[in-house]
Parts: C-alpha cells; sequence; structure tokens
C-alpha cells in the first residue's frame, strides 16, 4: 500500500502545476488570519503540526463535512456515509455549501490514492475511527487530524469536535461562538421540556445480527437526549463497555422497556421490519405508547449530530419525544 502511495503522491506532484486552487467558501465567511499558524492540534496518536491555511481540506471521516462547513471551508473531498450518491451536504448545510461538488469518496473500501490526488492539505478525520496504522498512512498525504484522546472512536461530542476542527482551521474564537450559539438553544429547549429531565432512554434500531442494537451514554447520537437531561440505564452502558453501542439478545428484550424508547429508522423498510417483529410488539414501552420512529431529516441530523445539524433537530423532534416522556408520567 505505501509503494503505491508514493507513486500516487509522486504522479499528484506533477499536476500541481494545473490543479484546481480551493474550495470556495461561503460568501459571507470570514477568512481565517494568516498569523493563526502554524498550529499544533493534539489528538489521540500525539498531534499534528499544520503549517499554512489550509487550503483543500477532505473530510475522511464519515459526518465530517458539517464541522467544516460551519467555518466557511468547502471540503474538497467528502466521504459517502449515507443518503443520495451524489449529494454529501444535507438541508441544514446546503447554504453553507452553495453549489460546490466536492469529490465524493466511498464509504466502504476507502481508495487512499484517491484521496492523494485531491492534494490535501489538511485531512479532518475526527469522525473516521481510524487505527494507528491507517493514520500513519493518511499523515504520509497531509497533516491528519483525528479524535481527542479522551474519546471512543465515534465518540467524540460535537462541541469538541467544533473545537478541533477550528483550531485545524485557524479559527478558535469562531469555534467558541459556533458552540456557544448551539448550547444557548439547548438551554432553552430544555427548560421548555423539564418533563425529559431524567428520564430513561434507550436509542435502537432494525435488529443487527439477530440483537437489538443500542447506543451507550458516550455515543454521539445519545449525546443529543443526555443534554436535555435524559439518561440511558446503567446496565446497557455496563453491556457496551468501551463501545459506543452493543446489542441485546431477543431473550432479553425486556431491556429495552426505559422511560422512553427511540427508533432510528432510515428507510421505509426499515420502519416495516421493527413494527412487524412480535418481540418488540409486546414490550410494555411499546404497547404504553412510549416508543417513536426518529426518520426523515430527523434521523439524518441525529446522525451527524453536528453543530449545524443540532439545531433543526431539536426544533423538530423534541416535540414528539416530550410528548412520548409525558405518556404515563405522574
Amino acid at each position: 500500500m505505501l509503494r503505491r502511495l508514493l507513486i500516487a503522491l509522486a504522479a499528484t506532484a506533477l499536476l500541481a502545476g494545473c490543479a484546481s486552487g480551493a474550495a470556495p467558501a461561503t460568501p459571507d465567511a470570514a477568512p481565517a488570519p494568516g498569523s493563526a499558524f502554524p498550529v499544533t492540534v493534539p489528538y489521540k496518536f500525539g498531534e499534528t503540526v499544520i503549517p499554512a491555511q489550509p487550503e483543500r481540506v477532505v473530510a475522511l471521516g464519515y459526518t465530517e463535512q458539517d464541522a467544516i462547513l460551519a467555518f466557511g471551508v468547502v471540503p474538497v473531498g467528502v466521504r459517502h456515509a449515507f443518503g443520495p450518491q451524489d449529494d454529501v451536504f444535507f438541508p441544514w448545510a446546503d447554504a453553507a455549501a452553495g453549489d460546490a461538488r466536492p469529490a465524493v469518496l466511498p464509504r466502504e473500501g476507502l481508495d487512499v490514492e484517491q484521496v492523494a490526488a485531491l492534494q490535501p492539505d489538511l485531512i479532518m478525520a475526527v469522525t473516521a475511527g481510524l487505527d494507528q496504522q491507517q493514520y500513519d498512512v493518511y499523515s504520509k498525504i497531509a497533516p491528519t487530524v483525528v479524535q481527542p484522546a479522551e474519546y471512543v472512536d465515534f465518540g467524540t461530542p460535537w462541541q469538541a469536535q467544533t473545537r478541533v476542527t477550528g483550531q485545524a482551521l485557524g479559527q478558535p474564537e469562531r469555534a467558541d461562538e459556533l458552540v456557544a450559539g448551539v448550547e444557548a438553544k439547548f438551554a432553552e429547549v430544555k427548560a421548555a421540556h423539564p418533563e425529559l429531565e431524567g428520564r430513561s432512554l434507550v436509542l435502537s434500531g432494525p435488529m443487527y445480527d439477530g440483537t437489538y442494537p443500542f447506543h451507550a451514554t458516550d455515543d454521539t447520537r445519545t449525546r443529543f437526549f443526555g443534554a436535555l437531561g435524559m439518561v440511558v440505564p446503567p446496565e446497557l452502558d455496563a453491556a457496551a463497555g468501551d463501545s459506543f453501542f452493543g446489542t441485546i439478545s431477543r431473550e432479553n428484550a425486556s431491556m429495552l422497556n426505559a422511560d422512553v424508547l427511540v427508533w432510528q429508522s432510515g428507510s421505509p423498510q426499515e420502519r416495516a421490519e421493527i413494527e412487524a417483529d412480535p418481540i418488540l410488539a409486546a414490550q410494555p414501552v411499546v404497547q404504553q405508547g412510549r416508543a417513536l420512529f426518529l426518520e426523515g431529516t430527523d434521523y439524518d441530523a441525529l446522525q451527524f449530530s453536528s453543530v449545524l445539524s443540532l439545531p433543526h433537530l431539536l426544533d423538530s423532534f423534541v416535540p414528539h419525544l416530550a410528548a412520548a416522556a409525558q405518556v404515563g408520567a405522574p
């Protein structure tokens, strides 16, 4: 792989003279001051130095593009996670992305040479779950930033991702402003829905290898509910261990019976599968009307759980969540 990578890097260097420039920023985005660089960003595998203002940024993480777009930078390459193959920008990010059409990198079987051919000067991979060997390969192409050391793979809170991205792009003050704005909205919504405080929550979805999946407290998606005062049952966190998710056997389906059960449904087929399951239908949380589906744009927004998507989710989904939490409440 390394030999192929070196060949690819040599080939792209020959093309540098005719390569296109940086992706356009949004019209109202203020450029980061050049004096911010060089910057040193610490993370899971140590630290990386970004010598100058990045102009060609690749979003290698599965939901990395939002955090980059928030700073007025449009990545030249975006990894496809879900949704249409030809449109990797979701509704809440459309204004920031404009009419840009970045290269779309595959979800699976990522080609190192394809990344190198984009001639990036920064690779953002906070939501990529890279291991040390993968990181070593990509860091030979360009400075590569993964998640901070204190978080599990795919468990970096949106606040930390926003600040890491802002630091890498030379805009740390803007990062603090973005985080403060969204946190203020969370506080407002939480105050408006005290019925959510302390209520237990299970975040699940369609069966996975014959078992029922759930997301632990440290998962980025579950953090949305935690910020509203809800809690994951401790026995589920214990079952997940040091992972961001776990599974429940059909025999232990009763573990899904929290105050509220939220099913993530990415398609009508997934919803139909859940609704047709007799074991799920027999659970008290379902029979009592405290289970609900999260789907459509709300589903997409939760998967991203980004500084751009979360305001949409707060407006759209919380009223349904609050209604479920009130069923049977004293």
